[in-house]
């Protein structure tokens, strides 16, 4: 079963209750920020980073010649066509089943080809809290859907009922999606969500773009999105690399990669060498004050 998450940017007040479950969902540690002054200046944190997987981007457009917020929750878009894949040397990213794409960061070299090729700018890669780099994004909280909710059990019994409700509701889900007040943020199979997006636009013609964002774009992505203006005015991209033109550019990307990771273990042999022979000085000083 691929699984979605739909969001509804006409009920987003923009509260942030996403970002923090996500932090406090995954563990990750608080960042020193600031207010994001091109979006309107309340937008903050300003970017994804190794720290923060979940950010709301603010925008202040114009309805009619008066003032008009637009809030868009935005993360990995966990795209069918993965164009991080197309370009990873060491294949850090995976399709899983469930639609989300993982990544096993321990086998990430640090070349940032993945940022590059991201048309979302989510991929970021951390290089000073690690022994060696890792890049971090969105996991789709895989850690908490991981068992399928069918083989759930509670004494040796199957969940059923209003329990399976409950638990779907409560820990089946990602986290951003449980902590959402305003019912912006709805997860289940992806077939469902298209036609409950399709219903709602269908419903409200004059509330929504004709489009539900996500459903063709990359081949797919497990992020689909609507909204009351078009997509472009929300700084989602429309227009995309043929994915032919980035597994070509993937040998060059490639090579950028291992001489990176070449590069990182020079510097790393320079760095042990000069320890030891300032090692040796140290000593050497040391005996002959003796």
């Amino acid at each position: 079963m691929i699984y979605a998450c739909l969001v509804d940017t006409t009920r987003c007040i923009g509260c942030r209750a996403c970002q923090v479950a996500c932090k406090q969902s995954n563990g990750l540690k608080a960042e020193k920020t600031k207010f994001y002054a091109a979006s309107g200046g309340y937008q903050n944190p300003p970017k994804f980073s190794p720290y923060t997987r979940t950010i709301v981007t603010f925008h202040e457009l114009a309805d009619g010649g008066k003032p008009k917020w637009v809030f868009v929750k935005r993360q990995c878009m966990h795209c069918s066509e993965m164009p991080c894949a197309d370009v990873c040397a060491p294949q850090v990213f995976r399709r899983t089943p469930t639609g989300a794409v993982a990544c096993d960061s321990a086998k990430c070299i640090g070349c940032a080809a993945c940022v590059d090729a991201c048309p979302f700018g989510v991929p970021a890669i951390d290089y000073w809290d690690v022994d060696t780099p890792h890049m971090r994004k969105c996991t789709f909280c895989l850690e908490r859907c991981a068992t399928p909710i069918e083989r759930l059990q509670v004494n040796g019994r199957p969940l059923t009922g209003a329990a399976l409700a409950r638990h779907r509701a409560s820990f089946h889900t990602p986290a951003c999606v449980k902590a959402c007040p305003t019912g912006a943020l709805t997860f289940g199979p992806r077939p469902r969500l298209l036609s409950e997006a399709h219903r709602r636009i269908a419903a409200a013609p004059a509330q929504y773009v004709d489009h539900v964002y996500g459903e063709k774009e990359l081949g797919g992505l497990g992020w689909l999105y609507l909204a009351t203006v078009p997509f472009e005015q929300l700084g989602l991209p429309t227009r995309f690399v043929p994915r032919a033109d980035f597994q070509g550019m993937g040998a060059v990307r490639r090579t950028r990669g291992w001489l990176a990771s070449l590069g990182g273990a020079f510097g790393a042999v320079l760095a042990g060498c000069g320890w030891f022979f300032r090692r040796r000085d140290e000593i050497r000083s040391l005996h002959e004050n003796r």
